[in-house]
């Protein structure tokens, strides 16, 4: 196996890695709109299938009306489902936090964040992610929704630590 940058990431790719499957996301995050991510990362296997998926791109972030600041957002990460438990998505979130790290001097990011099912919460606090426990809320088609799933950054170099209050995505989520 071997992980590859993505040009982007193209529909046959999305619809390769779901191999068929209908609510990968707990069919809550299948309801939303999400960013486009402006990095991919895949890993294929030794047949050139695409097993892994996962982007980050760059997102403003207000909490509690303070001035908006850059985070790089994680998402859109996916292991096909014949091959999940095999360390696959430690291996691609890892890259994409090494790119993200690449990434924050020239975007002035200090902190990466992601959106996750609640069951995921304990895997992503294994790479270094904490829980943002204030309600976070962003853009939708129809206006700002409060985010059904859980919210973690993680500090990119530094710690800058999270501030205290309700976060905004000013945009779609990623």
């Amino acid at each position: 196996m071997r992980l590859v940058e993505l040009d982007n990431m193209s529909h046959a790719d999305w619809v390769e890695v779901l191999d068929g499957e209908r609510e990968p996301f707990g069919g809550v995050g299948e309801l939303l709109r999400w960013s486009e991510k402006s990095t991919h990362v895949g890993i294929r296997d030794d047949h050139e299938r695409l097993l892994a998926l996962g982007g980050i791109g760059p997102a403003q972030i207000s909490v509690a009306g303070s001035p908006p600041f850059t985070v790089i957002g994680l998402g859109s990460v996916i292991v096909t489902h014949s091959a999940r438990r095999r360390g696959l998505a430690r291996m691609l979130v890892a890259r994409l936090l090494e790119l993200a790290a690449e990434l924050s001097p020239e975007l002035g990011a200090e902190r990466a964040m992601l959106f996750c099912l609640p069951t995921l919460m304990a895997f992503y606090a294994g790479l270094g992610f904490r829980a943002i426990d204030a309600p976070v809320w962003a853009e939708q088609p129809g206006g700002p929704v409060e985010m059904p799933l859980r919210a973690m950054w993680k500090a990119l170099h530094a710690t800058p630590g999270w501030p205290a209050g309700r976060v905004e995505v000013l945009g779609e989520p990623f």
